[in-house]
C-alpha cells in the first residue's frame, strides 16, 4: 500500500486524489491540497520506489495504476484523480484500466505517448552528491547544485532527501533500470469516456498538437487548457493559477 497524506475536507463532494510526478512526493502537493481541501478530501500519495512507499523492482504504468486502484478501494469512494507527468501518465492508465474508479481526471503536463528524452542525469546528479556528514538540507543544496542543470529544480530534490538517515528516498536503482518504462507509454486498449482536463504550461513542450489525436482517441472528452506563463512544473511556478483552474473544474 502506498504512503498517504490525508487532507480532511468536505464529504459531500467526491475526494481528490494526487499523484506526483518523478522524484517527486506527496509532500510536493502539500500546500495545493491543504488550500483544495475546503471543498473536497484530498488524498496525496507517494508512489511505488518515492518517498515513504515500499520499494518495488518494477515500476511501470501497470504497476502505478495498479498501486492507484488498490489506495481507491481501501478508501472505499470513486475519485477525481490528479496526476502531474509521471503520475499524470499513471492517472491515465487508471482511468483507462479501471474506470469504475475514476469520476473525472485531471492530467498536468504530460500526453499518453513515449517521449525520447531522459532524466537518468538527475539520477547521476543525486548519486554524485556527497551526503556525508549534512546536518541540514540547506548544506546538501550546495553539493548537489553544481550537478544540477536548472537551479530551480534543486529544493524540488532535496524534499525527497532524509537529512538524518543521509540518504535519497528514491529507489534510484529501479528508477534508472525502468526509465524507459518512465518515458514510454504502453498500448491500452479502449478508452475512458469520463470527463478530462489536460492541463498544460504555456511555455512547456511536453503536450503538443501532434498529441491531440492520440489523446482524443484515448480520451474522447479531454479538454485542453493552458496556464500562460507556465512550464512543466506548473503547479509549482503558478500555483495559483493551477489551483483555479482545478477548482473551475472540479466545480
Amino acid at each position: 500500500m502506498l504512503n498517504l497524506i490525508h487532507h480532511p475536507g468536505p464529504k459531500d463532494r467526491p475526494a481528490l486524489l494526487i499523484a506526483h510526478g518523478l522524484y517527486g512526493s506527496g509532500r510536493n502537493w502539500g500546500v495545493i491540497a491543504k488550500r483544495l481541501s475546503d471543498q473536497r478530501h484530498v488524498v496525496t500519495v507517494d508512489m511505488r520506489n518515492h518517498g515513504a512507499s515500499p520499494w518495488f523492482r518494477t515500476h511501470t504504468y501497470q504497476d502505478l495504476a495498479d498501486d492507484l486502484a488498490e489506495v481507491v478501494q481501501d478508501l472505499g469512494g470513486r475519485f477525481d484523480v490528479l496526476g502531474h507527468s509521471m503520475g499524470g501518465k499513471a492517472a491515465m492508465m487508471l482511468a483507462l484500466t479501471r474506470a469504475d474508479l475514476v469520476n473525472r481526471l485531471i492530467v498536468a503536463d504530460i500526453a499518453p505517448v513515449p517521449y525520447i528524452h531522459t532524466q537518468v542525469h538527475y539520477i547521476h546528479a543525486m548519486r554524485a552528491t556527497d551526503l556525508s556528514g549534512i546536518t541540514r538540507r540547506s548544506e546538501a543544496g550546495e553539493r548537489l547544485s553544481p550537478h544540477v542543470d536548472d537551479p530551480a529544480l534543486v529544493p524540488f530534490f532535496l524534499q525527497s532527501l532524509d537529512v538524518k538517515g543521509q540518504t535519497w528516498l528514491l529507489n534510484l536503482d529501479v528508477l534508472e533500470a525502468q526509465m524507459d518504462h518512465i518515458m514510454g507509454f504502453p498500448e491500452v486498449g479502449g478508452s475512458y469516456y469520463g470527463e478530462v482536463l489536460m492541463l498544460s504550461g504555456a511555455r512547456s513542450e511536453y503536450v503538443k498538437s501532434e498529441h491531440r489525436p492520440q489523446i482524443k482517441a484515448l480520451f474522447p472528452k479531454a479538454r485542453f487548457a493552458k496556464i500562460p506563463g507556465a512550464g512543466h512544473w506548473l503547479h509549482a511556478e503558478k500555483p495559483r493559477e493551477f489551483e483555479q483552474n482545478v477548482r473551475a473544474w472540479l466545480g
